[in-house]
């Protein structure tokens, strides 16, 4: 057989032209009109996720053929080693699958040569970058050849936008890269409030030898708000430690969990249900335009007496003013926050000298390896699965924003 060889078959009135091309003794299917069939294979309604604890690696069928090819545009910060996986691929394409070839790496719109882009017809572009929202709408606008789009984040408030929104390309995330640290955290607020770590702490440096009655942990009830994978995480931390738990979800009806004693939708009645009976709420629901502010004083004069606040989720989730105020008159017994509305929190919040606040730089998921696993997770599951025609993980609304 010759090392490129050119058919075309029709079906539907419509032509497919198809060339193969040899490379180390293997075959690649490479079509020059498969994006619109591309992106709705990608968008098909039986979405499957990823979890880093669960999932079984490349869980497909390998020796499927190469029957798309892959050319990405990495829209990401060039000194964050965690995109080594891509953007070295831009010198050395033997990093990436068959099939797959970086035409371009930059961070910002001036990075990138959009006449010779339009040329080369990008499909899929790997974003990373903490400002990228303004340069992926121009991507969007400038080159129609794109199909796919994968953020290295679990959270896409950073990219959303109208022009996202209004697209036909398919959008995934990195759901399930994150989880297990933020559930781990999560557990942490809880046993630090129920056993009053800062008193320990407190009289430790007081050389203060004065036993005080704790909490029980086991039998508390923890309300959940998102219950997605980072919700879902912790529910299955909770049961382990004995607790009950609640959640609030947009679809309560869609199916049953076996973690979940109750659930319930994300009204506002539903909401205060959840505060007025649980001991601890954890916040990780993603940033929304319909989850920016979400809870606040309603929900605050609703919580039952004692309850712990926690956040995993973002920061603007909440009316931070009024959580303030009711972590000051008692309405809430405290709170473990790792996001906040403004980040870095400037040193003028009030949250710094409060007592009752457990604080972290929204770090609480940052391991040593978690933002370059996220990266592997795109080159090593999603893109093999794009390669082969095969729906990807974690197919994204790009409308509700996760």
């Amino acid at each position: 057989m010759s090392s490129v060889l050119r058919a075309s078959c029709r079906s539907r009135s419509r032509t497919l032209s198809l060339q193969l091309c040899k490379r180390s003794s293997k075959y690649i299917i490479i079509s020059s009109s498969l994006p619109v069939t591309a992106s709705r294979r990608l968008s098909s309604s039986s979405i499957q996720y990823w979890n880093r604890e669960t999932s079984k690696p490349q869980d497909f069928d390998t020796s499927m053929p190469i029957t798309e090819e892959a050319r990405i545009l990495s829209l990401s910060d060039p000194d964050d080693t965690a995109n080594d996986p891509v953007n070295k691929a831009l010198h050395d394409p033997t990093l990436l699958p068959e099939g797959a070839k970086v035409l371009a790496a930059g961070a910002s719109i001036e990075d990138f040569d959009w006449k010779e882009l339009q040329k080369q017809k990008p499909n899929v572009v790997f974003v990373s970058h903490p400002l990228a929202r303004n340069t992926l709408a121009t991507m969007l606008q400038e080159l129609p050849s794109l199909t796919w789009i994968h953020a290295r984040s679990a959270g896409l408030d950073f990219i959303a936008s109208d022009a996202l929104a209004q697209s036909n390309v398919t959008l995934s995330n990195a759901k399930g890269t994150f989880s297990s640290t933020l559930a781990e955290y999560t557990l942490l607020a809880v046993s630090y409030f129920a056993k009053d770590l800062p008193r320990l702490l407190r009289q430790k440096s007081e050389t203060n030898w004065e036993r005080y009655p704790i909490l029980e942990v086991r039998g508390a009830t923890l309300g959940v708000i998102g219950y997605g994978d980072i919700g879902h995480a912790c529910a299955r931390l909770a049961k382990a430690y004995g607790m009950r738990v609640i959640a609030v979800r947009r679809n309560p009806k869609s199916k049953s969990d076996e973690l979940c004693d109750a659930i319930y939708g994300n009204d506002t009645a539903s909401l205060n249900t959840v505060f007025s009976e649980s001991d601890y709420v954890v916040v990780s629901t993603p940033l929304t335009k319909e989850t920016r502010g979400m809870i606040g004083r309603e929900q605050f004069e609703h919580a039952k007496d004692g309850t712990v606040l926690i956040n995993v989720g973002r920061g603007p989730i909440i009316d931070e003013d009024a959580m303030i105020e009711a972590l000051k008159n008692g309405n809430l017994k405290g709170a473990g926050l790792d996001v906040f509305s403004t980040e870095p929190l400037p040193a003028t919040s009030e949250l710094w000298k409060l007592e009752n606040v457990l604080l972290s730089p929204h770090n609480m998921d940052a391991t040593d390896t978690f933002m370059l696993e996220a990266t592997q997770f795109f080159v090593e599951e999603n893109l093999p699965r794009f390669l082969r025609g095969i729906p990807v993980l974690n197919v994204a609304d790009k409308a509700a924003g996760y």
